[in-house]
């Protein structure tokens, strides 16, 4: 199958029923090679990072939206003229348009490739226009980048107009690919591991992926963004420690705690495998936990919610640890670069909602960390609602009483060069 017209389909698919975008991707043919593969990634993670511009443009310019394969057809288009104009290639766009249209006589009918022969046609003036200035509405920010604008006011609010504007430039980028090195001591690095300021985090070249898929097979490479060392370096796990991580799958921390630890004891908790829908997290965390040496590891399925003390029991485990992480599930704002779908997904309402899960999970993690020890609460997320507001709110409780806030971390992909996220170091009382 041919890159092009499968991503049309895949776009129709999200645009017509809102999929996530993970399934879609996940719904590829293994008939797919890597370079087609690679493109028909590139356009459908384009279109849905740039949506709201080229919607936008497109509502200015056609009446009545036609069906979704055609309309798919035109954001396609429309991201690729969006390259195109930052690339500066204006011969591109003649091509741009003529298969756009050709590829619509067999998505679609020769009728509606005349209105999308029509309509691309403009539509690359429309989207020529040169990045808003700083002193604009959110509105206008929020269609621009591509964000909704009640997102866009909320980080203007909390950042300022200067931060809000690296934020959403930043998210309208591709992500480069990060990795860990896992290697044996002593063993050289792939010459497309390129080094990063941030230690034993290199990023892996482009286009030499077909030497990089054997080593992340045989554990010596681990694909893991920058941010996802700050809660594990906070947690600072020492050989022979008993540590639980909370909210585990799949198990990029696990892996990364019991690499730090070498020896000692590792529980990873996470939620049991749903019947109606089972996903591939649980069985990514199992294999994560398999790729530990040296180390007693035990995988737990249960509701952290639901007395997890008792289940840890039941399975022969301690109850209390030296070290506890929780990295809780949030609003992902610190990393929509990486997840284009997200901003469409989110809600207002959900900086109230997960901030009262979280604040309970935190609680029910409070109860697992041994006197004197220590527990790291972390989140993927650059709002206040879901990092110090939480912290707070558990530190003036009567859980949090015996804690003390000894150390904090909030990364901004704006000032940091990685993906955003909270940590939080908590010291229990001896």
């Amino acid at each position: 199958p041919a890159a092009w017209p499968t991503a049309a389909r895949l776009v129709a698919r999200w645009l017509e029923r809102h999929e996530r975008v993970d399934a879609l991707l996940d719904s590829l043919p293994r008939s797919f090679g890597g370079t087609e593969r690679a493109r028909c990634q590139h356009l459908v993670l384009g279109v849905i990072r740039h949506s709201g511009r080229i919607e936008a443009a497109l509502g200015r310019l056609v009446a009545h939206p036609p069906r979704y394969s055609t309309r798919a057809v035109l954001f396609i288009a429309g991201f690729e003229l969006i390259e195109a104009a930052q690339d500066e290639d204006d011969g591109r766009v003649a091509k741009i348009v003529h298969h756009a249209v050709e590829q619509t006589k067999s998505l679609a009918s020769p009728a509606e490739a005349r209105l999308v022969n029509a309509v691309v046609r403009k539509l690359s003036a429309a989207l020529a226009q040169p990045a808003p200035t700083l002193n604009i509405s959110a509105d206008e920010l929020g269609e621009y980048f591509s964000h909704p604008a009640w997102l866009v006011k909320s980080w203007l609010a909390q950042f300022g107009p200067e931060a809000t504007r690296a934020l959403l430039e930043w998210n309208q980028k591709p992500a480069p690919v990060y990795a860990r090195w896992r290697g044996a001591e002593g063993t050289p690095l792939p010459d497309f591991l390129k080094t990063t300021p941030w230690p034993s985090v290199y990023e892996v070249e482009s286009r030499r992926w077909s030497e990089v898929e054997p080593l992340l097979k045989s554990g010596h490479l681990y694909l893991q963004d920058a941010s996802t060392r700050i809660p594990v370096e906070l947690l600072a796990p020492l050989p022979g420690e008993s540590v639980i991580d909370l909210c585990a799958a799949p198990g990029g921390k696990s892996l990364l705690i019991a690499d730090t630890m070498k020896t000692g004891r590792l529980v990873a908790v996470d939620l049991p495998i749903d019947p109606d829908k089972p996903g591939p997290r649980i069985e990514r965390l199992r294999e994560n936990l398999s790729r530990t040496s040296g180390i007693e590891v035990a995988l737990v399925q249960a509701n952290l919610l639901e007395n997890i003390s008792m289940v840890l029991r039941e399975h022969r485990l301690a109850d209390t640890f030296d070290a506890v992480l929780l990295d809780v599930p949030c609003s992902n704002t610190g990393v929509m670069r990486h997840r284009v779908d997200v901003k469409w997904r989110l809600q207002p309402g959900d900086f109230k909602k997960h901030p009262q899960q979280q604040l309970s999970l935190l609680h029910a993690a409070a109860r697992l960390v041994a006197p004197g020890g220590r527990l790291v609460y972390s989140t993927c997320s650059i709002d206040a609602e879901e990092n110090e507001h939480v912290v707070r709110a558990f530190l003036a409780s009567k859980a949090g009483g015996p804690f003390t806030l000894e150390k904090s971390v909030l990364s901004y992909p704006w000032t940091h060069g990685h993906d955003g996220a909270g940590a939080f170091l908590l010291r229990r009382q001896s």
